[in-house]
């Protein structure tokens, strides 16, 4: 497997988890893929006439799973939900509380997100998806195992941070490094 960490990131990161975000990488490309083919399919049944009715739910559940998939993802790369621009411009200690203080938060809402999506899961057995009587459960899984993920990526990088420093390589070393995707 080919690594897809930025070596200027590479400090924030433990490499045991690599294959896990490499994994849903892959696995959140797979419902963009399915989610846009279950649309083409939608639309093209429809127009011919014969709707698949289920495919309405096949689209929904690939659009649940990758946006949740998505956010996991973009927290180990920290893509977003930072105040990165502010942070980036300190130094020193007050750049360490302000680190700490954003992933702590994000992590704080994994958090919640498993509390309380799994709150939602466990209630989800009591409505239906139509046309397939499919508990609503299934779709409600996904919060509470984003929510993990996007906890346990937000303490990799407060650890890391705290053992290596939350400083990445200068701006133009980076800016052209290319990370390597397989």
């Amino acid at each position: 497997m080919t690594p897809i960490v930025l070596e200027s990131e590479r400090h924030l990161k433990w490499r045991a988890l690599d294959r896990l975000e490499w994994a849903l990488m892959a696995l959140g490309g797979l419902c963009l893929a399915c989610f846009a083919l279950s649309v083409f399919f939608d639309v093209v049944t429809r127009e011919l006439g014969r709707p698949w009715l289920w495919l309405q739910e096949v689209t929904a559940t690939f659009f649940t799973y990758g946006i949740f998939i998505g956010t996991a993802v973009a927290t180990r790369r920290a893509d977003h939900l930072y105040l990165s621009a502010l942070t980036e411009a300190m130094t020193g200690n007050i750049r360490i509380v302000f680190e700490v203080f954003n992933r702590a938060v994000v992590g704080g809402v994994g958090l919640c997100m498993v509390v309380f999506g799994w709150q939602n899961f466990l209630s989800g057995f009591g409505s239906f998806r139509m046309p397939s009587m499919t508990p609503i459960a299934s779709l409600y899984a996904a919060i509470p195992l984003c929510g993990a993920l996007v906890a346990l990526f937000s303490l990799e990088q407060i650890v890391n941070g705290l053992r290596n420093g939350f400083e990445h390589a200068p701006r133009d070393h980076a800016a052209h490094e290319q990370p390597h995707i397989v």
